[in-house]
């Protein structure tokens, strides 16, 4: 019996970077399909969002996401470039983003194949993982070849198709409200959400009192 999850997602959060190679590990270790359904960061949804928060957040994120990955042994550096176009200083959000919104568009039509969790690790390394200019040359398409998919293809589905992607994004993040939680990531199982890196041990207790088992 194969169980069935949804895994929230933005690549933009260095969270979900942290969540996602955990998760895509349970998935091949464990009989549950975890179907990606990426969305659109806070930049894009709030982008008054960092205006607004606390000082000492920034700092705080960026001490604590680095912990995470030296606790997890996982590869971690700042992206460069951000896939979110940002004034360091002000923090104001600009309005010409042209990274994040090609970036979730082939998320999502990777998704589409069922090969989404796959790409957001891959992609999620390049970007997270302290690469530098992941945006040029072949980084990405290797990251989709690596995930069994093509890049020329994903990036033709995500010029040709975007009103409707970003419909689909957008039903993401409606359904991640629905299922009780806001940010990424957020893995919700049964109806029930699982918020944030620190809960996927938790999430897979649940699952297991629900039958899961490894795979043959």
């Amino acid at each position: 019996m194969t169980l069935h999850a949804d895994l929230f997602f933005s690549f933009r959060s260095p969270y979900s970077y942290l969540a996602i190679g955990r998760y895509r590990a349970m998935a091949e270790e464990w009989g549950i399909d975890i179907a990606l359904r990426p969305v659109y960061p806070l930049a894009i949804r709030e982008p008054d969002f960092f205006e607004r928060n606390h000082p000492n957040w920034l700092r705080y994120t960026f001490t604590d996401m680095m912990r995470v990955a030296q606790y997890h042994g996982i590869a971690f550096g700042p992206p460069r470039p951000d896939p979110i176009v940002q004034n360091v200083v002000t923090r104001q959000i600009s309005e010409d983003q042209p990274y994040i919104y090609r970036l979730t568009r082939i998320g999502q039509a990777a998704a589409r194949r069922g090969k989404g969790l796959g790409f957001a690790h891959e992609a999620a390394k390049l970007i997270w993982g302290g690469a530098e200019n992941w945006h040029e040359g072949d980084h990405l398409a290797g990251a989709a070849e690596r995930a069994g998919l093509d890049l020329a293809e994903l990036d033709a589905e995500a010029l040709n198709d975007a009103e409707a992607l970003d419909a689909e994004i957008h039903a993401n993040q409606a359904a991640l409200e629905a299922g009780g939680h806001w940010g990424v990531p957020t893995l919700v199982f049964e109806s029930e959400p699982f918020f944030g890196q620190d809960r996927i041990e938790m999430a897979l207790w649940r699952m297991q009192q629900k039958g899961l088992q490894k795979r043959g």
